[in-house]
């Protein structure tokens, strides 16, 4: 019993954890009203950060700062990814490849476009930006933005539950950042709206990402998706990293937890994948490479920690003898 219920009027731990979550939660809305998403990956850092710091307030401040050391090489990269990204196209190393993927995926379909289909069918022949979203639309942007938030709040979770499976995630994550970034400069490519508005597609096609949250106004529509990046690179397209962190996330949460309703969590790197293509996002074969570059990461990794992984065994074994209880037991 608390000293809340005998009217001393002392809050009790988990109170004061509510009342914590409550006054971020209305910190986080008023910040999204006035300024907008967290957007970028330090900023949506810095608001994970203040949630774990709202989930247990009386730890002390020592322990809560942690979290800003152990996550500052990784905001460090992701700020020189977000900024190498933006200039990729600009250094000269290739020009920008158009018609490949367009004549890859017709290959692939039969002569026909998934894109142009997709938005046949589902928005109208043309697509017109401007036009009422329908309830999928609603759900496929919710996807999409969730690119930017969805992978980073695991990784939080991570950093609180288990920090040497932090650490593997985020080895993965950035990774595979990386990864498309090195594709990026050697190959930058034209995504399928940007093929539409300069004459090699039909100019039926409409970027129109936004589109299910244009209702909402400043949160989410059509202007938000164009400054959703402060540092864009419109021909960063091949692979396609919201389908490639979908796949990681899918796969690293499917190898990891048990039941069969785990397997659910392939749905999100369906929806994502479904979502870029129609929304003329990425063609069928960025997912497909996105998806290539998951398989590396991950085989790379995984074969590392097993056989070259100095720290990662050190690690295996001080958790052992922790378990056992003896120190400098050896394990087998």
């Amino acid at each position: 019993m608390t000293e809340a219920a005998g009217g001393t009027g002392t809050l009790s731990p988990r109170a004061v954890r509510i009342l914590w979550l409550l006054v971020y939660v209305g910190a986080l809305a008023a910040y999204i009203v006035v300024v907008g998403l967290p957007k970028q990956s330090w900023v949506a850092v810095i608001w994970l950060w203040l949630l774990t710091v709202a989930w247990d307030l009386r730890k002390p401040f020592r322990e809560h700062l942690a979290f800003l050391r152990d996550w500052s090489l990784p905001v460090a990269l992701l700020l020189v990814y977000l900024y190498s990204r933006g200039i990729s196209d600009d250094l000269g190393f290739a020009s920008v490849h158009v018609t490949e993927p367009i004549d890859a995926d017709r290959w692939l379909f039969g002569g026909v476009l998934p894109t142009e289909w997709l938005q046949a069918h589902l928005c109208g022949a043309p697509c017109v930006r401007a036009s009422s979203p329908a309830w999928y639309d609603v759900l496929l942007t919710t996807v999409y933005y969730s690119h930017f938030f969805v992978a980073l709040s695991i990784a939080a979770l991570l950093w609180m539950r288990d920090r040497p499976e932090w650490i593997r995630y985020m080895r993965r994550y950035l990774s595979l950042t990386f990864l498309a970034l090195v594709i990026y400069i050697v190959y930058p490519m034209a995504p399928p709206w940007m093929a539409s508005r300069d004459g090699y597609l039909t100019g039926d096609i409409a970027r129109i990402t936004g589109r299910g949250w244009w209702e909402f106004g400043r949160g989410g529509g059509g202007s938000a998706h164009q400054s959703f990046s402060a540092v864009g690179n419109q021909v960063a397209a091949m692979p396609s990293l919201h389908a490639g962190i979908a796949i990681l996330v899918a796969a690293w949460a499917i190898s990891r937890l048990r039941g069969p309703w785990r397997w659910l969590i392939a749905l999100y790197p369906v929806a994502m994948s479904f979502m870029l293509v129609y929304y003329a996002e990425h063609y069928v074969v960025d997912i497909i490479a996105g998806g290539l570059c998951v398989a590396i990461v991950l085989v790379g990794w995984t074969l590392w920690e097993r056989h070259g992984g100095r720290e990662d065994r050190d690690q295996r074994d001080d958790r052992d003898q922790r378990v056992v209880g003896a120190p400098g037991t050896e394990t087998s």
